[in-house]
């Protein structure tokens, strides 16, 4: 039997795939840094063995799944090609896997990975299904039909998947150290319409995916009259949405979602008219909204006395408003106070008057250093001259979390993509030992 090697295990998406070809009973290992992510969790929970990086993991029989962060000329690479071994690229395996079932590819620039993680939840109460989700969360079912896989429109990486069905949430500017300006991510999106089989569905209230041409029909959802599918009549409370669906002019059900935000709304109706496509009765979807219990830093919250921390992978402007705006809803009178550390330099510099005007909506702010990530590490940017734009707000370094514990009764997000947990947990450590302003 095949063994597969992950070069990059820890990786979000290579984390899920490892899983899900072990679940369906595939021999796995993978290496990566000797440094602690969350993703490595699930694959300890499975006995995945994990190595350091090292020329001496190649062996014979192996076949290498290489993550996209990895050059060609990473050790480990070069010594499987040397072996004559087959390397294949992340994106390109997982296009090729997705063939034998009714895939679900879900993409979009905000909303990807809440989204997934909905879908898959709720296609597993009707019927088996494999899962990929960006949260480094997978699962393989060996009797799947169904296959609900997050799409990542990062170097055209999403290219590589020819799914049968396409839920695009939006499409904004965003990875400028890629991207030239939103034209560009739309020309990506509108080559990715072309390759879809069956349907794709799409949010019709956001302006560039109006403009998507596909071979397929096209069905749009949203809060505005004129979608296929429509959610109106919202009731917001603390305790999440209820709202009433029209699918083309004509009622269909009442829903409710315990998340809150309008960005769940849209999620969730994204999967519901997609299970409509499916033929999937109404009270199973419903069942399934009900028990979502969400995805991996998305608005995970925690509270500690009379604090509430929310841990949030929110580090685009659009998501950060999406992020306070529920926190708004759910908190209502209590103070909100935003610990955003930025991720690249080419993004800080790009949005900084978008990050101050978003960020802006929060009682307080505290910018986190710049996190750099592995394809950018270094810049002329710091935190201070993201905070200098937003009134009363101030640079927060590592080890200076003290300063929080003067928010008394407030929810507290630590939003960001890079390591902003650090600063989380460093918080976190303070009020559980009993610290006080």
């Amino acid at each position: 039997m095949t063994v597969y090697h992950f070069t990059g295990i820890k990786g979000s998406g290579m984390s899920s795939l490892a899983q899900i070809l072990h679940d369906t009973g595939y021999e796995v290992q993978g290496s990566d840094v000797d440094k602690y992510f969350f993703t490595e969790e699930p694959l300890k929970e499975r006995n995945i063995p994990i190595f350091p990086f090292d020329v001496d993991n190649i062996r014979e029989g192996l076949t290498i799944i290489a993550g996209n962060a990895f050059p060609d000329d990473h050790p480990e690479l070069v010594r499987a090609r040397e072996m004559g071994l087959e390397v294949i690229r992340y994106h390109e395996f997982l296009g090729s896997y997705i063939d034998s079932f009714v895939s679900v590819a879900v993409t979009g620039s905000h909303g990807k990975t809440s989204t997934t993680g909905l879908l898959a939840h709720v296609l597993a109460g009707y019927g088996p299904t494999s899962y990929l989700i960006g949260d480094g969360t997978g699962k393989g079912d060996p009797d799947a039909k169904f296959f609900a896989l997050e799409a990542c429109e990062y170097k055209r990486h999403f290219l590589a998947y020819d799914p049968d069905y396409a839920i695009m949430t939006n499409i904004d500017f965003d990875h400028p150290d890629y991207f030239a300006d939103v034209d560009d991510v739309f020309d990506a999106f509108q080559e990715m319409a072309y390759k879809v089989k069956k349907c794709i569905i799409a949010c019709g209230d956001d302006e560039q995916l109006q403009r998507i041409q596909a071979n397929v029909p096209v069905v749009y959802y949203g809060f505005s009259p004129e979608n296929d599918f429509v959610a109106h009549n919202l009731q917001r409370s603390e305790t999440g949405t209820t709202f009433d669906v029209r699918v083309r002019n004509e009622a269909y059900q009442t829903f409710h979602v315990p998340q809150p935000g309008d960005h769940a709304v849209l999620n969730a109706l994204s999967v519901i008219s997609l299970c409509k496509y499916e033929n999937i009765p109404a009270d199973i979807i419903q069942e399934r909204l009900d028990s979502f219990g969400g995805v991996k830093r998305r608005f995970t919250e925690t509270v500690i006395g009379n604090r509430v921390v929310i841990d949030d992978y929110a580090h685009h402007p659009t998501e950060i408003r999406a992020t306070l705006q529920s926190a708004r809803q759910k908190y209502p009178g209590r103070e909100l106070v935003a610990i955003f550390q930025p991720h690249t330099f080419s993004r800080t510099a790009k949005f900084m008057d978008e990050f101050a005007e978003s960020l802006s909506t929060a009682d307080a702010v505290y910018i986190a250093e710049i996190f750099g990530s592995a394809r950018e590490q270094n810049g002329d940017l710091k935190a201070e001259d993201l905070a200098e734009k937003i009134g009363g707000s101030r640079a927060i370094h590592d080890g200076e979390v003290e300063q929080l514990l003067a928010h008394e009764n407030a929810v507290l997000l630590f939003m960001g993509a890079g390591d902003v947990q650090k600063y989380e947990k460093a918080f976190t450590d303070l009020v559980k030992g009993g610290r006080t302003a």
